[in-house]
């Protein structure tokens, strides 16, 4: 039905099509144009209603051709289709299913940690598993980076002692200080004869010199862009984005959280501020779950398969010297559930005493948003950090959108005021935590490869929960009082860009 329903599409559009270019040498182009956009986004909509999606989303689409006839259009070709996504990663998703039952599901794990669990705590984790074919890992160790100040000495430090691979994976990298300095340490290591491989977000990276890659492949380093987009106003490959930031060094170290490279995460950008960000260290078994993930990327783009044991044996620890257990879970258009999203709202639900959130973009679909309102209104202790400047302003006032009926549930918004917020982290209950590229939005939940780390009772949670209390100290909390009696022209924006909320 679904495939009919795109031939009908594509055969209406170039039937219109060709009608406005005989019109046009007619001199009616005006009235043909509108004939165009209203059966062009009568065939669209037609199309979202047969895809079944979620009726919030549907109706946001709508409400996007009714204010934006023209762009509307444009904007759906390039954000909304969602046949496009599940063709394009259907492979993917099954090889990436293939390797990890290899190498994850089949390990054996502790049954007498998991037994010391709540039951609400072992559902989750089975969710956990279920949605990312990656079981908890007792045997891990875990250290919380905070800042980019504690993040690039470690990785440097990493870097300079590996000794058969470095396999790296960013969304976004700079040509500056930080970032030549990393890239001087991988040429280093890649004439020294160890395997450097680096995949880049082909979007994320675009400002990037091709000097920078260029001097690094010259050198030996195995480059490769994720998802180039060649036609960005015709193909939706645009949409798809690879957000995660990890570091696998000899498959013994890795490094992942919200941390780019490039100078402003050290806080050098006048613009930004000081920069406030997460970033986790890991030894141990979960270093396999990242190298999985990388492997699994970079396969994908390259055709290059490396699922051997060389890359997959992390170092054994003293079981005696862990605390707690960690998981690795990958989110995103390549998974059949919204997966990170599903284990955002689980652990919200799951909570007992308190709910604490940090997220720089704050867009929530209707289920987490309802969890996180139930949740106050049960009488947990419910807290949002979010910043209080943007680095992206239809973002930030879309966010604000939401706050007024957060507080009216009893839910405690703080915006940092310490430079600019961009730590993606979940607490609940001190217990189970959360760290990883996912954001609190739309984006992060459907549309980016997000990896996030699961955290049950280790080291980090406790560090988690210090940095919070010291953010809430350099935040500005809002009262609802006060904020109520923003403007009413401020209202209006933040609505207006709630709207665009599917592209956000």
């Amino acid at each position: 039905m679904l495939k009919w329903v795109q031939v009908s599409l594509f055969l209406g559009l170039l039937v219109i099509t060709g009608w406005i270019s005989y019109s046009f040498l007619e001199g009616q182009l005006i009235g043909t144009v509108t004939i165009f956009i209203i059966v062009s986004a009568t065939l669209i909509v037609f199309t979202i209603f047969i895809e079944n999606r979620d009726p919030s989303q549907t109706l946001n689409w709508i409400l996007i051709f009714a204010v934006f006839p023209v762009i509307g259009f444009f904007f759906y070709l390039l954000f909304g289709r969602n046949y496009k996504k599940k063709k394009r990663f259907e492979k993917k998703k099954e090889a990436d299913e293939k390797a990890f039952n290899m190498f994850e599901v089949s390990r054996i794990f502790d049954h007498e940690e998991i037994e010391q669990m709540g039951d609400h705590q072992k559902m989750f984790f089975r969710l956990a598993q279920e949605l990312g074919n990656s079981p908890i890992s007792f045997n891990t160790d875990t250290h919380v980076l905070t800042n980019g100040a504690e993040k690039f000495p470690e990785l440097i430090a990493a870097l300079k002692e590996a000794k058969h691979h470095i396999h790296l994976e960013y969304y976004i990298v700079r040509n500056d200080q930080i970032g030549k300095q990393i890239q001087e340490v991988l040429i280093e290591k890649a004439k020294q004869g160890v395997e450097v491989r680096f995949l880049y977000d082909a979007v994320g990276c675009w400002a990037l010199p091709r000097l920078y890659f260029d001097q690094m492949k010259e050198a030996g380093v195995h480059v490769q862009a994720f998802a180039p987009v060649r036609f960005p106003l015709i193909g939706s490959r645009i949409n798809y984005r690879n957000h995660r930031k990890i570091v696998i060094v000899d498959g013994k170290i890795g490094f992942m959280g919200g941390l780019n490279i490039g100078d402003e995460y050290l806080g050098k950008v006048k613009m930004y501020g000081k920069w406030r960000d997460t970033h986790l260290y890991v030894r141990g078994e979960s270093v396999r779950s990242l190298q999985l993930i990388f492997l699994r990327d970079w396969q994908y783009e390259t055709d290059e398969q490396l699922l051997e044991h060389k890359y997959l044996q992390p170092e054994v620890l003293d079981h005696n010297q862990i605390q707690g257990g960690v998981q690795m879970i990958a989110g995103g258009p390549d998974n059949k559930w919204e997966t990170i999203k599903k284990l955002y709202f689980a652990m919200i639900i799951s909570a007992k005493k308190k709910i604490w959130i940090a997220s720089p973009y704050f867009i929530p679909d209707d289920d987490v948003l309802t969890a996180m309102k139930v949740a106050s209104l049960s009488g947990l202790d419910v807290r949002l950090l979010v910043p209080s400047k943007p680095d992206k302003r239809v973002v930030f006032h879309a966010s604000r959108s939401y706050f007024a009926e957060l507080l009216d549930a009893g839910i405690r918004v703080f915006e940092y005021e310490k430079g600019f917020m961009h730590s993606k982290v979940m607490l609940v209950d001190d217990e189970l935590a959360s760290i990883g590229t996912s954001n609190m939005d739309m984006r992060s939940f459907h549309l980016n490869f997000e990896v996030n780390a699961f955290l049950f009772k280790t080291d980090s949670t406790i560090e988690l929960k210090e940095d919070f209390e010291r953010d809430f100290l350099d935040s500005n909390e809002l009262v609802p009082e006060t904020f109520n009696k923003r403007s009413i022209f401020i209202r209006v924006m933040e609505s207006f860009f709630r709207l665009l909320s599917p592209l956000l």
